[in-house]
């Protein structure tokens, strides 16, 4: 029990499925869908957040404050002095991840500040906490200067053992992690980027083994080229994807295109072998795949249906998605995956970055690398037989952690 302290979470309400009254159901044709919105503020209100600090230890005499707190701390300060390892020993540092956001990219709505990143930071804690018994504070900063970003967690490093960055906007997001990388000798994942692209790739793995696609031999269209959109494409390029298009806000994303940032110039250099322009409706036509990180409604049922026959339609913009299930089915998909709770196919990084962490932490292993995030991608894919209305796990399914944790334990010399 390193450490004197960890973070706990409070026992929370289950969530009923009832109406609070008029407005507070989605309808889909007849299927209602609950509208969590004033129940969630209802909740943080009457808990005051999610997440609390315990103790480890019992301070009932003046014996256990001395052995605690002075004199024989001190001790503990000198062993760590003598070797600065050994607070991965002597504190809570082994199992303690920041959880880092300048409130910038708040799910989808945009830059809110960091106070309101705090709900989302906490849940994140939250879930680090329950599924894989991981203590993440939430530090939400006033900056949105990449150099200020870098050197506050430069200057936190010491006391964690990795950092998670969240919610930081694209381009930005880039450069922070990238530095990072190279200048921390801790782990640094990037959620939006790191995290959404294994899951999206764990999805199309399983969808593909249910339809029969081929995803190597398939046209993916990624819709959204910010943190989490880039982080696919590469991911999936890696993975042999060769006929892939990014589209931006814009349109499609090409070489040559006047404005680019460093990102997508790279984009258009790895993708878009065909060298189309246009814009989303454009690059749709004779596509297989849709991957949407963007924003509500984007797709049309008319774009659906333009697409190669029986399509995969992965809608994943937040809190709602480019086009809603029922209407990508009547459309022509074969499947459809969300990033809702609420609707099938939910598909979330909130299942991978408990695993991932727990298996960073255990192993020592202190970088993330492409063939990791296949590595992972792989494992969650494969710990489920796949079904049209169920291509992964639960976010809830606790096993998915020690998948996840014990990949990274089996291949631990292949990523030190």
């Amino acid at each position: 029990m390193p450490g004197n302290f960890q973070i706990m979470t409070p026992k929370l309400p289950r969530l009923a499925g009832r109406s609070y009254g008029p407005g507070s159901f989605l309808f889909l044709g007849k299927t209602k869908y609950m509208d969590y919105f004033r129940k969630s503020v209802a909740l943080h209100k009457k808990k005051r957040g999610k997440i609390e600090m315990k103790s480890k230890v019992t301070l009932k005499s003046k014996g256990d404050l001395a052995l605690a707190y002075t004199p024989g701390v001190a001790e503990v300060c000198r062993e760590i002095n003598s070797d600065p390892k050994m607070s991965w020993q002597l504190t809570n540092r082994a199992n303690q991840v920041a959880v880092i956001s300048d409130g910038t990219a708040i799910l989808g709505l945009g830059d809110l500040g960091p106070e309101a990143a705090m709900p989302v930071m906490e849940g994140k804690a939250v879930i680090f906490k329950e599924f894989a018994n991981i203590d993440a504070i939430p530090l939400c900063i006033a900056s949105k200067e990449t150099e200020e970003i870098i050197s506050f967690c430069k200057m936190i490093a010491p006391s964690f053992g990795g950092i998670n960055l969240e919610d930081i906007s694209a381009p930005r997001c880039f450069e922070i992690l990238e530095r990072l990388e190279k200048e921390l000798s801790i782990p640094v994942f990037h959620d939006d980027q790191d995290g959404t692209a294994i899951i999206t790739l764990a999805a199309l793995i399983n969808a593909c083994r249910v339809t029969g696609k081929v995803l190597n031999k398939s046209r993916v269209v990624v819709n959204g080229a910010g943190a989490a959109g880039a982080a696919i494409a590469h991911l999936l390029l890696k993975q042999g994807v060769d006929d892939l298009i990014v589209v931006d806000s814009i349109g499609i994303v090409y070489a040559g295109r006047p404005g680019l940032n460093k990102s997508k110039k790279m984009m258009a250099k790895e993708s878009n072998k065909n060298k189309m322009k246009g814009g989303l409706a454009e690059a749709l036509v004779g596509s297989d795949v849709f991957v949407g990180v963007s924003k509500a409604d984007l797709l049309t049922e008319d774009m659906v249906r333009s697409m190669n026959a029986a399509p995969i339609i992965f809608a994943m913009a937040n809190p709602n998605p480019e086009i809603m299930p029922e209407a990508a089915f009547r459309a022509g998909a074969s499947i459809v995956g969300t990033g809702r709770s609420d609707l099938p196919n939910q598909i979330n990084n909130a299942l991978v970055f408990p695993g991932l962490f727990r298996g960073l932490l255990d192993s020592g292993i202190k970088h993330v690398t492409l063939e990791m995030k296949q590595s992972v991608a792989m494992a969650i894919a494969y710990s489920i037989k796949p079904s049209k209305n169920k291509l992964l796990p639960l976010v809830t399914d606790r096993k998915v952690v020690k998948v996840i944790r014990n990949t990274l334990i089996k291949n631990k010399e292949k990523y030190v």
